[in-house]
């Protein structure tokens, strides 16, 4: 896990109300949002829930229909892209091919009033800041993905914005060299202390990377919290769902008392939630969730205090660094299955396909949604 920032408080860019159709299908809709100057702060949805059209529309490359978008506590609504404090890194890096690393990132600084030495010397400097020192006369052809990644980064970065803005930075990488990427670009918001946004639709680069993230589904935005209240306590079943991998059963409420909802289910038996972990508008029913690393495969004459239940393994998958277990319930009427992680291989049970194991829970651990 990489380390997060202190940040400042006091917002940089401050979204009210935004609105935008495409086609009379609201891209965006009702949108308001504040982002901390010094944050790292992450959109993160499915494809086509809006997060590109919302980052476009802080850059000033897209004008909302309604709302007002406010930088640095400047209505920014009618100010060209070229005049806001932001500059943009986009999905595919727009580098030029017919200009070397030098001319590609001091191209935004080719209208000022600086001197050639003060230019070169600032694009020395945006270069070592990259990791691209001495690579100022290499050919965009001869760079690799990482490197064009580095010198989009080092352009965007060289005039200084207080936002700084990447629209899916890492999507064209491969596996190893995104997440070394990922390391990087942490450390390099650390270094500059200016505010990032991302977008992007990686669960794992969101929460990796961000101080806190916003996570999106048709327009609008379902949550913001940080990356940890995100996956331990998604406040939306939609969410829940999105962010990782969540085993959801329906239950029944039995009842209530000032802190705690108790919930039956044929399988699990009954179950005391903490209000806490409870979210919707309150009904009779409740769907509850618990994370498959959260499931324990556990001995028969284990003597627990946690709850438990038995099942059968219908499947199970070697991952690497975990095994991941497909089962099915013993008392269930449907064919749903559920997950179980293991992360500890070597000390613990190894069940087969079509044993029946105990599987044990804390309630601590238990998300639930009111049935909407």
């Amino acid at each position: 896990m990489i380390k997060k920032n202190s940040i400042n408080n006091e917002k940089i860019v401050d979204l009210i109300s935004i609105v935008k159709s495409f086609d009379h299908v609201k891209a965006v809709n009702n949108v308001s949002l504040g982002i901390n100057e010094g944050e790292f702060f992450s959109l993160l949805g499915p494809s086509g829930c809006g997060k590109t059209t919302l980052l476009r529309i802080i850059a000033g490359f897209e004008k909302p229909e309604n709302g007002n978008v406010f930088i640095n506590g400047t209505n920014v609504n009618s100010v060209a892209p070229n005049n806001r404090p932001t500059n943009m890194v986009f999905q595919n890096y727009a580098i030029f091919p017919h200009l070397n690393v030098s001319e590609n990132v001091g191209y935004g600084l080719r209208n000022t009033n600086l001197s050639k030495d003060k230019i070169l010397k600032k694009i020395d400097e945006a270069l070592k800041l990259v990791g691209l020192k001495g690579y100022n006369k290499r050919a965009s052809s001869a760079l690799s993905g990482g490197q064009r990644q580095r010198v989009a980064l080092a352009r965007a970065l060289i005039l200084k914005p207080r936002v700084l803005l990447l629209d899916e930075p890492l999507s064209a990488l491969d596996k190893n060299l995104r997440e070394q990427m990922q390391f990087e670009l942490r450390q390099l918001q650390k270094s500059v202390g200016i505010t990032f946004i991302l977008v992007t639709h990686d669960q794992t680069e969101a929460l990796t990377m961000s101080d806190r993230v916003g996570i999106m589904f048709n327009g609008k935005v379902d949550q913001v919290a940080t990356p940890e209240q995100i996956y331990n306590k998604p406040e939306t079943k939609m969410v829940a769902a999105f962010i990782g991998s969540m085993n959801f059963f329906e239950t029944k409420c039995l009842e209530k008392s000032s802190k705690t909802v108790t919930v039956f289910h044929k399988d699990l038996g009954n179950v005391k939630l903490l209000k806490n972990n409870i979210f919707g508008v309150e009904n009779t029913k409740l769907t509850i969730g618990i994370r498959p690393e959260n499931l324990k495969i556990i001995s028969d004459n284990l003597k627990i205090k946690s709850k438990s239940f038995t099942a059968k393994i219908v499947e199970k998958s070697f991952m690497g660094d975990t095994m991941l277990y497909s089962i099915k319930l013993n008392q269930s009427e449907n064919n749903n299955t559920y997950n179980i992680s293991v992360s500890d291989i070597k000390n613990s049970l190894n069940p087969n396909i079509g044993d029946e194991i105990s599987v044990a829970f804390e309630e601590d651990d238990v998300v639930a949604y009111y049935e909407e």
